[in-house]
């Protein structure tokens, strides 16, 4: 089971982001505050669990969370920002928008861009490894999978209802097809070389 924090009797808040590869739609971040005797061996990294096992942990993470948040940046801004300073951005406008001030924020990765007052630390593959990380994870991902599955209904023939915007070769034969939509990224790289689809 992972960890429930890093040091007890501090109010820790975890932040992860879901969607920094995809070719369009957001990257959403999430902050979690867990109880301090809060445990759940079915806790884990969001990308090592199903679509099930991520909504059910979801439903019960909004349910039994001290406190949490949850914040979206634009396939726009993340045009205008980079990639990396947009995830970090969402994290810190999703702690932002706790209700509950935490004392020391628990971000997942190596690197974060601080906009906020509060100290933190980076651990690479903290959704591995501790339960506030690994919830924020589950309601980052889940959050954004539901915006591309309304996205699919306006744009359907990119299959985002199921590859959620990341570049499989479906997604870049639409693009070819139909050219890139106001949710496609326009500072990735939207298309493939005509002879890797031949």
């Amino acid at each position: 089971m992972l960890a429930p924090y890093l040091i007890p009797d501090r109010r820790e808040a975890g932040c992860d982001e879901a969607g920094r590869g995809p070719l369009a739609g957001p990257v959403v971040a999430a902050a979690v505050i867990l109880p301090p005797d809060y445990a759940n061996a079915a806790l884990n990294d969001s990308k090592q669990l199903n679509e099930r096992q991520r909504n059910l942990l979801r439903e019960e993470i909004e349910r039994e969370a001290m406190d949490w948040a949850v914040a979206v940046v634009s396939a726009e801004e993340i045009d205008r920002l980079n990639i990396l300073h947009a995830s970090t951005h969402a994290m810190c406008l999703a702690v932002k928008a706790l209700k509950e001030k935490p004392e020391f924020l628990l971000i997942d990765g190596n690197r974060f861009y601080n906009e906020t007052d509060i100290p933190y630390q980076c651990i690479v593959k903290g959704d591995a490894k501790l339960m506030p990380i690994a919830a924020a994870s589950i309601l980052a991902k889940t959050h954004r999978d539901e915006i591309m599955t309304r996205l699919h209904e306006e744009y359907p023939h990119y299959g985002w209802n199921h590859n959620k915007g990341y570049p499989t070769e479906e997604h870049y034969r639409a693009i070819e097809e139909h050219g890139p939509t106001p949710y496609h990224r326009r500072s990735f790289t939207l298309y493939k070389q005509h002879s890797l689809f031949e």
